[in-house]
């Protein structure tokens, strides 16, 4: 076991009898979850039945009783270890008289993220359920660990905070060595299961573990001292980063996109935007890898207007005149829902209008004796574009107008009844060109933001 050295430089050592008397473990352990405690409201107690979550367990009973909304465990499926464990929590949380949420994968997973991912989904279902914070048992050997292996993939300033970051997740251990929870473990007689996944050099943080940190700290005693230092000024880089976002872009939230200014992104140079964007992103819920990062940077100085890129998870960001819409990408395609077709009709993005006549592609003149309609694009339509004989797919059109596969889910087709009669700016229907003698209206169909 390594330890880490902290403070700056070496003090000079007093006389015995002046020594500061050093805190014991179970004191530092008491303190810290005091001090999470402090900063109020119920607390789920997120516990694997490993070492340090069992002795979180334990001291939140020891501190506050009271403040516990349920003790919540996981069992990630991966064997008799991990079932095993899952039940050691519901033992030791019953014999101390909390709640208990147990969960279980429902799906196989094998790698890190994974596992992550669905321990944090109940988490935040059990605490959404209860209105309280998710409190964990991380420490300091985990975040130094952390800000490694982000290092490792050349993370920037936001991802090198570590688990310092701002979060509404409790790490009351933060700033304690497993040492020092083990020492406390073995003070209040803990009972704990390792699970043997931990030993596995599979895992990348299990190599980072047992290997690669011990191997460098060998060779570079200060190395967690500095990472340590690293990570406390990205943390306050990524501080300041919010409070400039909030007193300077004016951020605003409409129809479930978040809305940016883009002239006064314009304003700051192309680093600059590199270190906004994932700050920006992150409160819509995404999370912006470095090659995201360099594309929205590029696309926010040179996208044009009505343009849109994709982001990793799903998401896309839209230039509409003089703002950027980052939003989750719609899945249309295929939706069952037609809006009628009247006057001043906005679909999406789009506004239909009345007209006085017929004239290039964004017009089309149409009968009235079926229900008129918009709607989005589904696989399959077909339609018979004036000028051919035989239908086509709405598909082969689009790619011949230049609408990408993305802009094809949020572009109107309209429909009178079940037919499609018009594709705004693609094409129209061989039935839809205007005719004399019978009922018909004239749309013109319009992108709002052109």
């Amino acid at each position: 076991m390594y330890r880490f050295m902290v403070a700056r430089g070496r003090p000079r050592r007093p006389r015995p009898s002046q020594r500061p008397r050093r805190a014991s473990p179970t004191a530092l352990v008491t303190r810290a979850v005091r001090a999470e405690v402090a900063r109020g409201g119920p607390l789920v107690v997120a516990v694997s039945g490993g070492r340090d979550s069992m002795v979180l367990l334990e001291a939140s009973a020891r501190v506050a009783p009271g403040s516990v909304a349920a003790v919540a465990t996981f069992d990630h499926g991966t064997g008799p270890a991990a079932t095993s464990a899952a039940a050691l929590v519901r033992e030791r949380a019953r014999a101390l008289g909390f709640p208990i949420r147990a969960g279980v994968s429902l799906s196989p997973a094998t790698t890190e993220a994974e596992w992550r991912t669905q321990r944090m989904e109940f988490l935040g279902a059990v605490a959404g359920e209860l209105g309280a914070r998710i409190v964990t048992a991380h420490t300091l050997d985990d975040h130094l660990e952390t800000v490694l292996m982000r290092a490792m993939r050349g993370a920037a300033a936001r991802g090198l905070a570590g688990l310092l970051a701002p979060s509404s997740i409790g790490r009351p251990f933060v700033a304690l060595t497993r040492e020092t929870i083990a020492a406390c473990a073995q003070s209040w007689s803990v009972s704990f299961l390792e699970d043997p996944t931990n030993r596995s050099r599979e895992h990348l943080r299990n190599r980072v573990r047992m290997d690669l940190l011990p191997a460098l700290v060998r060779v570079r005693p200060t190395l967690p001292r500095e990472l340590l230092a690293l990570s406390r000024s990205a943390a306050t880089l990524r501080a300041e980063v919010e409070v400039w976002i909030d007193e300077n872009l004016g951020l605003e939230a409409h129809d479930g996109a978040l809305v940016v200014g883009r002239d006064r992104l314009l304003r700051l140079g192309a680093e600059s935007l590199a270190l906004l964007w994932p700050a920006v992103a992150a409160r819509h819920g995404l999370t912006l890898d470095r090659r995201g990062t360099e594309r929205l940077v590029s696309f926010t100085i040179q996208g044009a207007p009505g343009r849109r890129i994709q982001l990793s998870g799903g998401a896309e960001v839209v230039r509409q005149r003089d703002r950027l819409l980052v939003r989750r990408v719609p899945v249309h395609a295929g939706s069952r829902e037609v809006t009628p077709l009247a006057h001043g009709t906005i679909w999406r993005d789009w506004q239909f209008v009345r007209t006085a006549e017929q004239t290039d592609r964004w017009t089309a003149d149409l009968r009235t004796d079926r229900p008129l309609g918009v709607r989005a694009w589904r696989p399959g339509d077909r339609m018979v574009p004036e000028g051919a004989t035989a239908p086509r797919r709405l598909k082969g059109l689009f790619r011949d107008a230049g609408v990408d596969a993305v802009r094809r889910r949020d572009w109107p087709v309209v429909v009178a009844g079940d037919e499609v009669v018009w594709v705004p700016g693609v094409r129209r229907a061989l039935a839809a060109p205007a005719r004399s003698g019978r009922p018909n209206v004239t749309f013109r169909c319009e992108y709002i933001y052109r």
